[in-house]
């Protein structure tokens, strides 16, 4: 193997290892969401390598149908960089957004969003709806899914399945 795929292997283990971290900073929103009585969904938003903005699911607690994990994020980051641009930012989200989100984050130029669990009802990414592939959008972001995907899954399974009476 030569050192230029050292490098590569190198630089790809830092990245997973920092997307992992930071993962765990959203499921610990997504807690506070569950905790709270809401969808256990949680985001972080990142920029040179510090968290600017935070959030958990809240539309119930908040009577605000808007108030995703991810839209609370956002709205934490750019009142933390007085601005409604956001770019060189990454979102870390336990759940693969919606459309509302997916509209929120090409609309606030995120550069990268790192997902865990697919969403299968309403994911916008992967799952229903291939939305980041679309090509008449203004801005291009690029997406990583999977990250501690099982941990993030079942916080949400989790949820139901108490919410039923199953757990």
């Amino acid at each position: 193997m030569n050192s230029e795929q050292d490098k590569s292997k190198l630089q790809a283990a830092k990245t997973s290892a920092e997307h992992q971290h930071w993962m765990r900073q959203a499921i610990q929103q997504a807690r506070a969401a569950g905790a709270s009585g809401e969808v256990p969904v949680g985001a972080v938003l990142v920029a040179a390598g510090k968290i600017i903005g935070s959030g958990y699911n809240q539309p119930i607690g908040s009577h605000d149908p808007t108030a995703h994990a991810e839209i609370v994020a956002l709205r934490a980051g750019s009142q933390s960089k007085q601005n409604y641009r956001l770019p060189a930012t990454t979102l870390y989200v336990t759940i693969e957004p919606c459309t509302m989100c997916v509209g929120a984050l090409v609309h606030a130029r995120v550069e990268l969003l790192v997902f865990g669990a697919r969403e299968p009802r309403a994911g916008a990414i992967v799952s229903q709806a291939n939305l980041l592939d679309e090509q008449h959008y203004n801005h291009k972001l690029s997406y990583v899914e999977g990250v501690l995907a099982e941990q993030c899954g079942e916080l949400v399974k989790a949820f139901f399945q108490a919410k039923r009476g199953l757990g």
